[in-house]
């Protein structure tokens, strides 16, 4: 068989692009405009090659550089005047160009940090007017009659120039978009369903790293105007494309695991979690959660922030046959129509995916929680938790999550484990989402007690619950939950503190969690009677409290042996703790003598659990202390405490997000015809 030598092969090389070549005479120092009028206009209508151009930047000399400097700030300046034209190919080039210039400048910059390229580009002087004006291009693209290759380009653009740098306060450029704020153009866009559809992803994106730009340093615009903003269309359409994001993830998920059931390489539900939650970072399920930092970021600034935002938490979000993406999540074709009143919303039977925000939130936790062997899986589930410490102070939020007419099914994923079998009636129970929620921490309080304790995940949880309880015994709301699953979780939890005080000792404050605990039981003590369902609550709260009697005093010994101790380093933490057992240790006192004379005029040894309860029941006659401040909190605030957090999630974010938008960057063509009234040569470039 012969085989045929394939074309430009051998010695042929392939003939270089004339925008290539172009690009090369530049930056030689020559000025090829020279002697023609029409060069610019030309220049425009070649398809730009933004490898090229990049990689011709990028490894040019300090020296070079300072040498065409000029041709450099020409180019720059002529894209940007460009944006001005209504000819839709040149105005895409322009875009793409100036994408590739940013891009390589930024790496310029970052390689070489002696002196400020940027600057230098534009020249200080002229670096205000320039960016100016190409805000203001950037504006009118967003909201004007244009093709959508254009506004996608031009979205772009504004991405790449605001992950210039992964220190975002660092990129000087931001300073610009700060003085010529284009926040309004993104409620535009986000209120628009058709433009909300193709667009609204890159603009939550972009509002989210804007939001973070010295936001505890100066006055930032675009947390004001987040902050204040009260449109309700623009504000359901961020909430969707954060909602389609993790109902996507939830949709993935539950198909793998439909997948796995059914394939004979796995064998039980615990073989599926450990093959699909790897330590290894570079797994896929790793990069598939750490591929929603971003949005949950977004979901994050906007709970925190912004008080409207709430109202959209549960707005239920249209199913749609079409394949998922973020467009399809809300049906909105009257632009004018209110949002429904939630409290006269239905009964909605969740069986498969999430169906708004709030439920694909909890949804997202219960799978996230599952994985805790690596840090970004961790850093992934505390950003959920500060968004669920938020959501939890909020008393609309509270009152939404309370009402009784709002109810769902929702499907919280649990981890298989040895000691326990899955209660799945629980799982497809009907209830208000605090339930839910409720359900959520429980299921994180048992399923994390292990040598590597995660602390602070522990503090985070253990307050939202607290926060939960508070709202309830603030408004007198009767929530009807199986509550001792609740005291079970948290007894267990003091039982695996007080057993491993040795070795946790040494990394944290385990007296502050153990007071925390604490603490929720002196609140049902103290204020049950003002939020919980029925009188057998306080029973069982009590006979629950004697079963684990052990617990307690174990907990009191410990205490009081770090009281004795000089160098004890949680002192404070200690004696508060000494002093907020007092009424657990009153209460099993009194009730274990009262249960021994009942056992001895009865002649038994072994009570059975109603014996004891009526016995609870006869003998409520103690006098208890008052504690003050047990419905306290301190409400959240990010900084200080968690500002460093904040700065890494946002670097991840700004790297992430650098590497995806250029590779659209790169891969853009112009497939935008030429009008037919324009029909020009590129023969004199």
């Amino acid at each position: 068989m012969t085989s045929r030598k394939r074309s430009g092969s051998g010695s042929s090389k392939r003939p270089k692009e004339k925008v290539v070549y172009i690009y090369e005479l530049f930056l030689r120092g020559e000025d090829p405009t020279i002697n023609s009028s029409e060069f610019w206009n030309e220049f425009f209508l070649l398809q730009p090659n933004v490898d090229a151009l990049e990689n011709e930047i990028t490894k040019l000399t300090s020296e070079q550089f300072s040498m065409v400097k000029k041709n450099l700030n020409m180019i720059f300046q002529k894209c940007i005047d460009m944006l001005e034209t209504d000819h839709p190919k040149r105005l895409c080039h322009s875009l793409q160009t100036l994408c590739s210039l940013f891009f390589a400048i930024y790496k310029k910059s970052s390689a070489d940090t002696t002196y400020d390229i940027l600057n230098e580009i534009f020249g200080y002087d002229e670096m205000d007017k320039w960016m100016k004006k190409l805000m203001d291009y950037c504006n009118q693209i967003l909201l004007g009659e244009v093709l959508e290759n254009a506004r996608f380009m031009c979205l772009k653009l504004l991405l790449v120039l605001v992950t210039g740098t992964d220190n975002v306060s660092q990129n000087v450029l931001l300073e610009h978009l700060m003085m010529n704020t284009l926040f309004e153009a993104f409620v535009r866009l986000l209120s628009d369903p058709t433009l909300r559809t193709q667009h609204g992803h890159d603009i939550v994106i972009l509002l989210t790293i804007l939001v973070n730009y010295r936001k505890h340093e100066a006055t930032n615009p675009y947390v004001v105007q987040l902050s204040i903003l009260a449109d309700e269309l623009a504000l359901n359409g961020y909430g969707q494309m954060i909602s389609q994001s993790l109902i996507d993830f939830c949709r993935q998920y539950m198909q793998s695991l439909n997948n796995a059931q059914t394939s004979s390489w796995f064998s039980s539900l615990s073989n599926i979690v450990g093959n699909m939650f790897v330590s290894d970072e570079g797994c896929e399920r790793v990069q598939q959660i750490k591929a929603n930092n971003g949005l949950l970021m977004a979901l994050y600034e906007a709970v925190h922030l912004n008080r409207n935002f709430i109202t959209t938490l549960a707005h239920t979000q249209a199913e749609s046959s079409a394949p998922p993406s973020p467009s399809n999540t809300l049906n909105l074709t009257n632009l004018t129509q209110p949002v429904p009143d939630l409290a006269n919303a239905p009964i909605i039977d969740m069986t498969q995916c999430p169906t708004n925000l709030l439920v694909a939130l909890f949804q997202y936790c219960s799978i996230v929680m599952q994985d805790n062997k690596n840090e970004s899986s961790v850093a992934n589930l505390k950003l959920c938790f500060l968004i669920l410490t938020c959501i939890s102070e909020d008393q609309y939020a509270n009152s939404m999550m309370h009402d009784s007419n709002l109810t769902f099914k929702v499907i919280l994923h649990r981890a298989q484990m040895r000691h326990r079998k899955l209660n799945i009636d629980r799982v497809g129970r009907s209830q208000p989402l605090a339930a839910t929620l409720l359900d959520l921490l429980v299921e994180f309080i048992v399923s994390h007690l292990m040598k590597k304790f995660p602390m602070e995940l522990y503090l985070l949880c253990v307050g939202v619950v607290h926060r939960i309880l508070c709202y309830q015994k603030r408004c007198r709301v009767r929530l009807n939950y199986p509550w001792k699953e609740l005291w079970s979780a948290l007894i267990g939890l003091l039982r695996f503190l007080v057993n491993q005080e040795q070795a946790l000792i040494k990394k944290c404050n385990i007296f502050h969690l153990s007071l925390q605990v604490v603490n929720i039981f002196n609140l049902f003590i103290t204020y049950g009677d003002t939020f919980l369902a029925t009188t057998n609550s306080y029973d069982e709260l009590y006979y629950e409290l004697n079963r684990e009697e052990k617990v307690f005093t174990e907990l009191h010994a410990m205490v009081l042996r770090y009281t004795t101790m000089s160098d004890c380093e949680y002192k404070d933490d200690v004696i508060k703790l000494l002093n907020a057992l007092v009424n657990i240790l009153a209460i099993v006192k009194h009730f274990q003598n009262k249960i021994k004379e009942w056992l001895a005029e009865q002649g038994l040894s072994t009570p059975t659990e109603e014996q004891i309860l009526d016995v609870v029941r006869k003998n409520y006659d103690l006098t208890l202390k008052l504690q003050d401040s047990l419905d306290h909190y301190d409400r959240y605030a990010e900084a200080p405490r968690h500002t460093n957090f904040f700065k890494n999630m946002v670097r991840d974010m700004v790297s992430d997000t650098r590497k995806n938008i250029y590779g659209y960057v790169k891969e853009a063509i112009s497939s935008i015809p030429e009008p037919d009234a324009m029909v020009t040569s590129t023969s004199s470039l």
